[in-house]
Formats: C-alpha cells, sequence, structure tokens
C-alpha cells in the first residue's frame, strides 16, 4: 500500500471564494485563481501527496444548478477511474457546500475518498483559510482508512458526512458542523483521526441521470402564510416541490390545500421540518398537522430542505417513483 506521500489526488477546481480576490474597480471580490495558482498557495502540499489539477471552472457556488453537479460529477468518476488516482477534492464556493456534497455522495460510484472543501475568506485576506482547508482536505482524500466512507466536507480541520453537514453561520470559519449526528473526524499535520465511521448502508442512487431536473422547488412555512406560493407554482407543473413546514411538520392549513392540488396534478411534494435538527413527526392530526400531511400522500423527509430538494431532483432525475423516492428521503 502507498504512504500519505505517495498517493496521487485529483484537484477538481470549480471556483467559489477560494479562488476570489479583492477587485478594487468592482469594490468586492470576483473571481481570479485557477487551480495551479491556488496550489502554489499552499505551503507543504505537495509534500502530502501527488496532486493532479483539473480546472473545471470559476463559478460561484450560488450560481450552480444541477446539470451543473452531473458534469462535475462526471470529472470526479473520470479522475477516479484511473489506477494511480487514490482520491479526489472537489474545490468550490462555500455557500452551497452541504448540497453539492450530498449530491455528489447519491452519484458516487466509486470506492475512493471524496471530498469537498472550499474558503470562508478569499485570497485577499490575511486569515485566507483556502491553503489550509486544501491540505486537510488532500490530506483527507490520500488517507485508505477514508475508502469507502463516501464524499466529505473537510474546513477548519473537520471532517463532516455530506449528508449530515449544515453551514450553520454565515461568515464564521468553523461554519460546518454536523446537523444531528456528529464530525467523523479531524485532520492534522499529524494526519486524519476518525472519531467514527458512517453507517454502511447509505443513500445512493440506481443510476446516474443522463439529463438534469431542474424543476423542484422549496417553499419554508412560517405564521399565517397561505398557499400562494404553491399555487403559483401549479402552472409550471414542478416535477418536485419541497415544504419546511414549522416545529414537527406542521403548517397553516391552506398551504396543506395548495400542496394537495399539486400532489393531484401529479408533482411530488416533499415535507420536512425548518428546524435546526429533529424530523417531522406525523403526530397532529388538525388541518395543516404533520399527520394531515402524511395522509393527503406528502413524501416526509427526515432530512432538511436543502438536502431533500437535492434528493428529490436527482432521483427524479435517476428515474425513481414515488415510492423509491420515499425510501431516498426517508432512509
Amino acid at each position: 500500500m502507498r504512504t500519505e506521500a505517495q498517493a496521487r489526488v485529483a484537484l477538481i477546481f470549480t471556483g467559489g471564494t477560494i479562488a476570489m480576490r479583492q477587485d478594487p474597480v468592482a469594490g468586492g471580490a470576483l473571481p481570479a485563481l485557477d487551480g495551479a495558482a491556488i496550489v502554489e498557495r499552499a505551503a507543504g502540499l505537495r509534500d502530502v501527496a501527488q496532486i493532479d489539477v483539473v480546472d473545471w471552472g470559476k463559478s460561484s457556488a450560488s450560481h450552480l444548478r444541477f446539470a451543473d453537479l452531473l458534469s462535475i460529477h462526471a470529472v470526479i468518476e473520470r479522475e477516479l477511474a484511473r489506477p494511480e488516482v487514490d482520491g479526489a477534492v472537489v474545490v468550490q464556493g462555500t455557500d452551497a457546500i452541504e448540497e453539492t456534497a450530498f449530491a455528489y455522495d447519491l452519484l458516487l460510484r466509486a470506492h475512493k475518498p471524496v471530498v469537498v472543501t472550499g474558503a470562508m475568506r478569499d485570497s485577499s485576506s490575511a486569515d485566507y483559510d483556502g491553503p489550509r482547508n486544501l491540505v486537510d482536505a488532500v490530506r483527507c482524500a490520500a488517507a485508505p482508512e477514508l475508502a469507502g466512507e463516501g464524499v466529505m466536507v473537510v474546513l477548519a480541520g473537520t471532517i463532516l458526512a455530506a449528508d449530515d453537514v449544515i453551514k450553520s453561520h454565515t461568515t464564521a470559519i468553523d461554519t460546518f458542523q454536523p446537523r444531528d449526528g456528529e464530525a467523523l473526524g479531524t485532520v492534522k499535520d499529524s494526519g486524519v483521526q476518525l472519531v467514527h465511521r458512517r453507517p454502511a448502508r447509505r443513500r445512493s442512487l440506481p443510476r446516474v441521470p443522463e439529463q438534469a431536473i431542474e424543476d423542484v422547488y422549496l417553499v419554508t412555512a412560517a405564521m399565517g402564510m397561505d398557499g400562494a406560493l404553491l399555487r403559483g407554482l401549479a402552472p409550471i407543473k414542478p416535477h418536485g416541490v419541497v415544504v419546511a413546514a414549522t416545529g414537527a411538520g406542521n403548517t397553516p392549513r391552506d398551504m396543506l390545500a395548495a400542496a394537495t392540488e399539486l400532489i393531484a396534478a401529479g408533482t411530488i411534494v416533499a415535507e420536512t421540518t425548518r428546524c435546526p435538527a429533529g424530523v417531522v413527526v406525523p403526530v397532529y392530526a388538525f388541518p395543516g398537522g404533520g399527520l394531515s400531511w402524511q395522509r393527503a400522500g406528502a413524501l416526509l423527509s427526515v432530512l432538511d430542505g436543502p438536502k431533500t430538494r437535492v434528493a428529490l431532483a436527482l432521483g427524479i432525475a435517476a428515474g425513481l417513483d414515488r415510492a423509491g423516492l420515499g425510501e431516498l428521503i426517508e432512509a
């Protein structure tokens, strides 16, 4: 078995804050650095592993669409199919890492480690965290003990499972935290330390979609809302809608009425909670209660809103029926 320093890791650069610097004309940060320029700023990176740089683009994470994720996933699988490559790191903006990493986790076929990372500070900042995150991510991608763990997010020295990671703060360096579980482990100069492993049975798709489906929407419930937003979606006949309900799965009654109309028209509707932790519990039978959503035909998801949307969009695109989608978001 090769040592860490002998390992080869593919670095797939897609953009984000890690690739940005302050532009005096624009008055803010803009994309500027390619993969090679970022690698040069990461002192000691090539002591950790041999590096293959792949430039996919310089996109803000907030601009990514499902078609882009399928494109990036194809690059991940292509690189991992090379026998000499031991793992891959996807470098991107942090705005949507909790969604993109989960998408790659659903799509991943290879057994080799895949890590998603980025930066909370742009390259003009004195506390630019990109280089350190990149070194940590490569160390994880080169670690044979992480093979089979699926896709992981590594920032601020913390290793997080793709299906559990959330962005908990808008600007904090340690913003990425587990939603309902615990971190998989930590990474330091001395190496990777695993606290626990992910369950052997992880969510995955039966096949990689040939084309993306973009028309899956997320609507968050709040006190006093009616069903206007959901009824506004009806004319476009969306493939899917996710409702992030209050508490254990409760909404105003008219939101349920509007969702029932969508279900009758063929839209897959899933319900989750807007709470930062916990899952929908169908115990309330009043109109708009979680039990009434279940009885109306909504799928109940144990994932948060953004991840439920990712699972529905990719699952529908992969050809899953309603039962299959239910298993995907309830597993």
